[in-house]
């Protein structure tokens, strides 16, 4: 069926990821309210990244974790502009290559390289949880990551398996994103007109609160927020709500922390009750 959500207004707070979602839920149907939360730059100094770049040309890391494929594309920009990006893929098909989920084996399979092994649970707890399984012992681990995160958990737990750990941030996140975009987001909600939000990244709950109360919105999300059922892609987003007082209405089947998983409780959850529609 390519109706499921016929007619359901489905918020989503994008980011580059969310171009894929908002395909997906449009393909179920959906009407799409997009609402532009940041943008992904560059890091502003690419002087440490290319050193991580050359440190894996010059002693190739035992293993790769990737924890986003953005990451690896933002890698492979500052490559290419030291012109080093031949190098570095090579460097890479020699690591035990680990990916949080399928979007950094996407990103993977872009330079003709396979992760080796890939997460259950796209998050970092299950990164943990697959590289307990493996032994690291005197391994050098490369680990990309991404911003707005306190990383130190996951970095503590694979160096107490006794590995020497080279993390790298490739990018950042531009929190100047429209805001206007984001009012008007928490104004829909509050007036009843959205079926359904979805949060996919900790970082959007984070920018839609920070916004809220940047403009004296607080209450008024918080209106919105209890008329609108709230969809959590998993477990770490579902958390991220519980810190702020708020709930997870719809959440993948199956412990499948995937979009499609999510669209199809959306669908399920959804269809329980007709469409709000009252937008014009």
């Amino acid at each position: 069926m390519t109706d499921r959500l016929n007619g359901y207004r489905i918020l989503i707070l994008e980011t580059r990821e969310e171009a894929q979602f908002s395909r997906l839920l449009a393909e179920q149907g959906a009407d799409v309210v997009q609402c532009p939360m940041f943008t992904i730059r560059d890091a502003p100094d690419s002087a440490p990244i290319e050193a991580w770049i050359r440190r894996c040309i010059d002693k190739p890391f035992d293993d790769l974790v990737l924890m986003t494929g953005e990451g690896l594309r933002r890698l492979m920009k500052v490559a290419r502009r030291a012109a080093l990006d031949q190098d570095f893929v090579a460097a890479l098909g020699k690591a035990r290559k680990f990916a949080r989920g399928p979007k950094p084996g996407r990103a993977l399979r872009e330079l003709g390289l396979e992760p080796q092994r890939t997460t259950e649970k796209p998050t970092s707890e299950g990164i943990a949880e697959m590289l307990a399984r493996v032994d690291l012992q005197g391994h050098r681990v490369g680990l990309q990551l991404y911003p707005d995160k306190d990383h130190s958990v996951l970095i503590g737990a694979i160096a107490a398996q006794g590995a020497e750990v080279d993390p790298v941030i490739p990018y950042v996140y531009d929190a100047q994103a429209a805001e206007a975009n984001i009012v008007t987001a928490i104004d829909e909600m509050a007036n009843g007109r959205i079926d359904a939000i979805a949060l996919t990244n900790l970082g959007q709950i984070r920018r839609l609160i920070e916004v809220a109360r940047a403009h004296g919105f607080e209450a008024r999300l918080h209106d919105g927020l209890a008329k609108t059922p709230i969809a959590s892609v998993g477990p770490a987003m579902s958390d991220e709500l519980t810190s702020h007082g708020l709930r997870t209405d719809i959440y993948p089947a199956n412990d499948a922390f995937f979009m499609k998983p999510l669209i199809s409780a959306m669908a399920v959850a959804l269809g329980k009750t007709p469409p709000r529609n009252a937008h014009p």
